[in-house]
């Protein structure tokens, strides 16, 4: 994909609900920190061969979830990936609504999170 090839995949939901909408964000965010690199999850699902490569490429995968129907986890588990780090936003907190945006705030608290914890994983592996 690119020289960011050392850092790991992110892929996220982003469906219709506020929730799917902030994973796709956090995904967003965390490849502009240059803390991953994000990659199309649509693409993986629909077996395009360049991004079903990716996919199985051996990377590390943070794969994040909008809602407990798992769409991510599920279409990595397609083509055999299990994430190396799995976010469930509800897990976070986060509610899952229709017809609304997501909170700004709540948003950057997840992404804090999510931040730490590579960072700590980073660290530990030296």
């Amino acid at each position: 994909m690119s020289s960011r090839a050392h850092l790991p995949l992110v892929y996220s939901c982003s469906g219709c609900s506020s929730a799917a909408q902030m994973a796709n964000w956090l995904a967003v965010a965390l490849d502009r920190r240059g803390l991953a690199e994000m990659s199309c999850i649509a693409g993986v699902g629909g077996d395009v061969p360049k991004l079903v490569r990716v996919a199985t490429s051996g990377r590390p995968i943070i794969a994040i979830d909008g809602c407990a129907l798992a769409c991510v986890k599920n279409t990595l588990a397609r083509h055999g990936v299990a994430p190396s780090e799995y976010h469930l936003l509800s897990d976070h907190g986060v509610r899952k609504r229709y017809q609304t945006d997501f909170d700004p705030e709540e948003a950057e608290r997840v992404l804090e999170e999510m931040a730490e914890a590579l960072a700590a994983e980073a660290a530990a592996r030296g």
